[in-house]
């Protein structure tokens, strides 16, 4: 078995060792496959954490250097052993960075208010730009944070949720 291939598999999906070794082997040593096989797996992992109720996290603050923008983020988890995990606390602390940057207006496409889905004209394309799920990860634009959101659920092994954010920016007028 390609060594190198499973621990590229390993780095890109964050599933185990064994896992990326079955989906190789299943998949007769083509990369490609595996790696679908893996993201579906990864799909499936989250779909039957989905449920599982998240009363523990964090609450992380992103200021940007100079003090005129920054951001809260609540990300919730299972248990407060997770909340306390190095891979836990830097998915918060990246996804605050992350709210600073870009500025979304929703956590999720869900939340997008009925009016605003009717009066815009390129519904898509609001989404993809305003609703945090569908944003490209600042710090790796080949995945949204969607995808991020369910690696960080394969690795911990719990139901991970984006609650709420706020950004606050003293160059933008309230209106």
């Amino acid at each position: 078995m390609d060594l190198e291939k499973i621990k590229k598999l390993r780095g890109l999906t964050s599933l185990g060792i064994a896992d990326c070794k079955k989906a190789l082997t299943d998949s007769k040593g083509n990369f490609d496959k595996a790696l679908d096989v893996l993201k579906q797996k990864g799909v499936e992992v989250l779909a039957k954490k989905k449920g599982r109720i998240t009363s523990q996290g964090l609450i992380e603050s992103y200021i940007h250097f100079g003090g005129n923008l920054g951001s809260l983020v609540e990300v919730n988890c299972e248990t407060d052993f997770v909340a306390k995990t190095d891979v836990f606390r830097q998915f918060v602390k990246e996804l605050a960075m992350h709210i600073a940057a870009t500025n979304p207006k929703h956590v999720a496409k869900e939340d997008v208010p009925e009016e605003v889905s009717k009066e815009t004209a390129d519904l898509d394309e609001y989404i993809k730009e305003n609703c945090l799920m569908e944003q490209s990860f600042v710090k790796d634009n080949s995945k949204t944070i969607h995808e991020y959101l369910k690696e960080i659920v394969s690795q911990t092994g719990e139901n991970v949720v984006i609650k709420r954010f706020v950004r606050f920016s003293l160059s933008e007028n309230e209106g």
